[in-house]
C-alpha cells in the first residue's frame, strides 16, 4: 500500500490510534527530507514498527473502540464495495408506493461469475450526502423498495445479496407515519420464505431493526470491525444510566457482546471476514477482496439447493437463535 493512500485514509486518528500517528509523523518527516535516501534502514525500521503497532492495537480492541472503527468516516461504505466488486451494477430506485431513499441502494450487478440483486445501506461521506442518506437511516420506502427488488430477484432466479450499514432505522415522525415498523416486520417476513439465495455482509454498524430489515439470509457475515446489537451502545448507556459519555457507552458496549467474534460465538453469523491490518480503511481493495471471494464462494453452495430446500433450511437456522436445551 503506498504512503499516499495510508495519509488519504488516516487523516481521521481515532484515540487509541495516537501512538501509531506520532510513528507516521517521524516516517513524513524523513521522507520529505531531500537526503532521504540515506535514512532508508531508518524508515524501513519505523515503517516495520508502525505495522507491529497496528496489528497489536487492533488485535486488543475494546468492544467501544470496535464501534469507533466501525465509524471511522473513512471506512469504505456499500458505494465503494459496489465499485470495487461489481461489475456492470445498474441501480434501481423506487418503492412504488411513496418514492426513493437515498438511505439504501439497490439494483443488478455481477459478483465474480455471478449476477444479483445488491442491495445495502448507504450512510454518505460529504456533509450534503450524508444529509440526503440520513446517515444510513433508511425509512419505510428504503426498506419497501429493498423488498420489491428481492421479489424481482426471485423472480428471475437471482441470489440477493445485501450489505448492512446503519445505526438504525430512521426514528422521525413521517417515518413512523408511513410505517417503519410495520415495513421492517414485512420485509423479516417475506425475506424468510424468498425462494432464493440470500447473503448478507455487515459491513459496518448493524444497529436494531434497521439492520434486521435487510438481515434475513442463509449465510450472514461480519467484517472483522464491524458491531451488531439490538441497540447501539449510546442508546443502551442512555436507558440503562440515564446519562451518555466515556464510562456509560464503554460499559454498554461491553454488556451488549457486539463484536463479530461475539456474534458468531453466539450463532448469530456464519463468518468474520478478516480486515486488513489496522481496518478496512486502511486498505479498502483488501477488505473487498475478501467479502468479494466469501460472497462468491456461499452462493456457489447456496445455488445447489432447490428453492423450497433453502426456505426451509432458513427457518430452521433462525428457529436455533435461542433456543433452549432441558437439563
Amino acid at each position: 500500500m503506498s504512503t499516499a493512500t495510508y495519509k488519504a485514509n488516516t487523516s481521521y486518528t481515532l484515540p487509541f490510534e495516537q501512538p501509531v500517528l506520532d510513528l507516521e509523523r517521524q516516517i513524513e518527516a524523513l521522507e520529505s527530507r531531500d537526503n532521504a535516501a540515506n535514512f532508508a534502514d531508518e524508515l524501513e525500521s519505523l515503517r516495520a514498527n508502525r505495522a507491529s503497532l497496528l496489528k497489536k492495537l487492533y488485535d486488543d480492541l475494546s468492544p467501544w473502540d470496535t464501534v469507533r472503527v466501525a465509524r471511522h468516516p473513512h471506512r469504505p461504505q456499500m458505494s465503494d464495495y459496489i465499485e470495487m466488486i461489481c461489475r456492470d451494477f445498474r441501480e434501481l430506485h423506487g418503492d412504488r408506493h411513496f418514492g426513493d431513499d437515498p438511505a439504501i441502494i439497490s439494483g443488478f450487478g455481477r459478483i465474480g461469475p455471478y449476477k444479483t440483486m445488491i442491495i445495502g445501506h448507504q450512510k454518505g461521506k460529504s456533509t450534503q450526502e450524508k444529509v440526503a442518506c440520513h446517515f444510513g437511516c433508511a425509512h419505510p420506502e428504503g426498506y419497501r423498495k429493498a423488498l420489491m427488488k428481492m421479489k424481482l430477484a426471485e423472480k428471475y432466479g437471482l441470489p440477493v445479496v445485501t450489505f448492512i450499514d446503519t445505526p438504525g432505522a430512521y426514528p422521525g415522525i413521517g417515518a413512523e407515519q408511513r410505517g417503519q415498523a410495520e415495513a421492517i416486520a414485512v420485509n423479516l417476513r417475506e425475506m424468510s420464505r424468498l425462494k432464493t439465495p440470500i447473503v448478507c455482509v455487515i459491513i459496518g454498524e448493524g444497529g436494531s431493526g434497521g439492520a434486521l430489515g435487510l438481515g434475513v439470509g442463509d449465510r450472514i457475515a461480519m467484517l472483522e470491525f464491524s458491531w451488531y446489537s439490538v441497540i447501539s451502545p449510546e442508546g443502551c448507556a442512555a436507558i440503562l444510566w440515564k446519562t451518555v459519555n466515556e464510562t456509560t457507552n464503554h460499559a454498554a458496549a461491553d454488556a451488549l457482546s457486539l463484536t463479530a467474534r461475539n456474534n458468531l460465538d453466539h450463532g448469530f453469523i456464519d463468518t468474520v471476514l478478516r480486515e486488513p491490518v489496522g481496518g478496512a480503511h486502511r486498505d479498502p481493495h483488501a477488505a473487498a477482496a475478501s467479502i468479494q471471494e466469501w460472497i462468491v464462494d456461499q452462493v456457489r453452495e447456496l445455488r445447489r439447493f432447490k428453492p423450497q430446500t433453502l426456505v426451509q433450511r432458513r427457518y430452521e437456522r433462525f428457529r436455533r437463535i435461542g433456543a433452549m436445551k432441558a437439563t
